[in-house]
Parts: C-alpha cells; sequence; structure tokens
C-alpha cells in the first residue's frame, strides 16, 4: 500500500509541468541560472522567491530578446533590464501586444515620456504592469547625423571628380 501512495505521488510530481495551462508563467526560477544569462536574446531577470512571466522587447533598444521578469514589472523596468532604448527610438510610439485569453490581441499604445514625466497623470499615472506573453515593441528609424551626411557628402563628391578626370583624360587622348 505504502508503494501505491509513493506511485501515485511520483506520477503527479512529473506531470504538473504537462498539466500547466500558461508557459509564460514560472514560479521562482531554475536552480542553475540564478542570475542573468544572456543567451541568444534570451534573459533571466527572474526572482526566486516570486512568480515570474516569460514577456518580449523587440525593436529599438540595446538588448532585444525574450525575458523572464517577475510578475510584478512594469514596462519602465523591462525598458532597463533592456538596457534601454537606442538613439533612434521613437518613445511617443511604444506598444504593447497583450494577448488575450481568447487568443485575440490587444495593442496598448504607450507615450513613453508621458510615462517618465508624468504629463499625462489622468490617462496614465504610472507605468503599467506587464502580463505573461506581452510583447513590447518599440518603434524607431535610423537616424543621420551631420557626419554621416558629410560623408555621404565627400563620397558623391570624390565620386564626380574621379569621372571628371577620367573623362578629360579619355578626351584629350
Amino acid at each position: 500500500m505504502k508503494n501505491f501512495f509513493i506511485g501515485i505521488f511520483l506520477v503527479l510530481i512529473l506531470s504538473i509541468p504537462v498539466l500547466a495551462q500558461n508557459s509564460d508563467v514560472q514560479i521562482g526560477s531554475s536552480l542553475n541560472q540564478l542570475r542573468t544569462v544572456p543567451a541568444g536574446g534570451f534573459y533571466d531577470y527572474s526572482n526566486p522567491s516570486t512568480v515570474n512571466i516569460k514577456v518580449a522587447v523587440w525593436g529599438f533598444v540595446r538588448y532585444p530578446g525574450k525575458y523572464i521578469i517577475p510578475s510584478y514589472s512594469t514596462v519602465n523596468d523591462l525598458l532597463s533590464y533592456a538596457g534601454g532604448p537606442t538613439d533612434e527610438a521613437r518613445l511617443q510610439e511604444m506598444r504593447i501586444i497583450r494577448t488575450n485569453a481568447d487568443s485575440t490581441q490587444t495593442i496598448i499604445p504607450l507615450n513613453y515620456k508621458d510615462i517618465l514625466f508624468n504629463l499625462n497623470v489622468k490617462k496614465n499615472p504610472q507605468s503599467p504592469l506587464l502580463h505573461a506573453g506581452d510583447v513590447l515593441m518599440v518603434s524607431g528609424e535610423p537616424r543621420l547625423y551631420f557626419k554621416d551626411y558629410l560623408s555621404i557628402g565627400l563620397s558623391v563628391v570624390s565620386t564626380l571628380i574621379s569621372i571628371a578626370t577620367l573623362v578629360v583624360l579619355v578626351v584629350r587622348k
């Protein structure tokens, strides 16, 4: 009888991962990854004593990828974990893509400057909490600075001078 209960206990323990409904939620952290370990765009900032969620951040941030973070984390926290936005990021055009329980997706627009400086306190008093499976999109576009325009301009001018020199040499002969 004792072996029967031990067998049932082992079956229940081994079937817990199979019975888990949401793979984006994790209790504690894995024993071999208690600290941040970058592995090809996967970052583990989990807290061993709390419930952790899996989210992703894509776009114009220093370290885009998938993250395991504590469930109480906000957009500010996730941007900090991702190394912050790059120079090309448009902070007024960020979005959270959230998958609902009925498998529909909701897009939540964010203006990070409002969150950071509390400019729009009535609509968004604080940075929103993230849910399991959320994807934070930080939009942007590459910017050209004076040195970039100067480099492009000098390349065009030097090419035109080379072509003019070649034409003059061909015409003289």
